[in-house]
């Protein structure tokens, strides 16, 4: 009988609900992705990948990627639970990237700049010596061609795997910032959930201005180290954004909705361009998001097998 099709469970579409970390709330996936992967209920904002970075921020198809081939190797044949060269495989094909940053040259709202996005989905955004040289590449091109920089952090810090050669790459991207601000380069930092690690006792933190997305985990090391070093009860909030904020740590705190216009406006205010340079090359488009389809985010398969996993809880 036609009453029968849909009356078990399994026969109900899978994958379409996400359930909000912060909220619980359950998502309409495709409801999330229009509001930018923010949670519509309490502005949690989820995890997204760099090529959903760059999509939401850069005007039209504007990003031009450059040195999309480099590759790391496994110079120390670092082994934990498998080998480091098995880790690099399986990342590559889970992610589609070849390493945890991207960088090129784009625009926003007209504006000619340079951008580079770490890619937390790729090993945890950690910084190896391509993520390094990736990031040192990207401000060197800043420098040459006389354009801002802005970097888009999403990092667990430096990958162990690659020992001193990660450890390397903290002075390494240091120093191509110093030579870019020598030259008068503008160079904004935005922190994103979570920034950590050699990565923010880095580049990270050197930006003429240094913004972050609300409730971003931002601190070398994580509160649970602290706290079991220090033996002292750490305050409500610290290492979030909003904690760091009100120390005078960062310039501001920018909702994913209004990043865009929000570095427009700095790029406005702090850079002059040489001769006709601004010339928009096209409009934002919604995002589309490109890339895997698992979210590593409390990903559910429906949203009645999420409720009743609650009720059972």
């Amino acid at each position: 009988m036609a009453w029968n099709r849909f009356r078990r469970k399994k026969d109900m579409p899978g994958g379409l609900w996400i359930k909000c970390p912060s909220c619980n709330t359950m998502l309409f996936k495709k409801e999330l992705a229009r509001n930018l992967r923010v949670c519509t209920e309490c502005d949690h904002h989820f995890s997204v990948t760099g090529t959903q970075r760059i999509a939401m921020t850069v005007d039209g198809e504007s990003f031009v990627e450059e040195s999309p081939n480099l590759y790391t190797l496994d110079r120390l044949e670092f082994v934990d639970k498998e080998p480091y060269s098995a880790k690099l495989d399986r990342s590559m094909k889970k992610s589609g990237a070849t390493e945890a940053a991207l960088y090129g040259a784009c625009t926003i709202k007209g504006q000619p700049l340079v951008l580079c996005v770490l890619d937390f989905s790729f090993i945890g955004g950690s910084m190896g010596s391509v993520v390094g040289e990736k990031v040192t590449r990207a401000v060197e091109l800043a420098t040459q061609k006389n354009l801002p920089v802005v970097v888009i952090s999403a990092s667990g810090g430096a990958r162990m795997h690659e020992g001193a050669l990660s450890l390397m790459q903290m002075s390494k991207t240091s120093l191509a910032i110093a030579r870019h601000a020598e030259k008068g380069g503008l160079y904004i930092s935005v922190l994103t959930n979570p920034t950590t690690g050699g990565v923010m006792a880095s580049f990270a933190a050197l930006g003429d201005v240094v913004v972050a997305e609300p409730g971003a985990l931002i601190g070398f090391a994580g509160p649970r180290v602290i706290q079991e070093t220090l033996r002292q009860t750490l305050p409500e909030g610290f290492q979030r954004s909003e904690f760091l904020l009100d120390r005078g740590f960062l310039d501001k705190i920018v909702p994913r909705a209004e990043m865009r216009d929000t570095l427009s406006n700095f790029i406005n205010y702090l850079w002059t361009y040489e001769g006709d340079e601004v010339v928009p090359l096209g409009e934002w488009q919604e995002p589309t998001f490109p890339g895997s389809e698992e979210d590593d985010d409390s990903k559910v398969e429906s949203k009645e097998a999420a409720e009743e996993s609650n009720k059972k809880s």
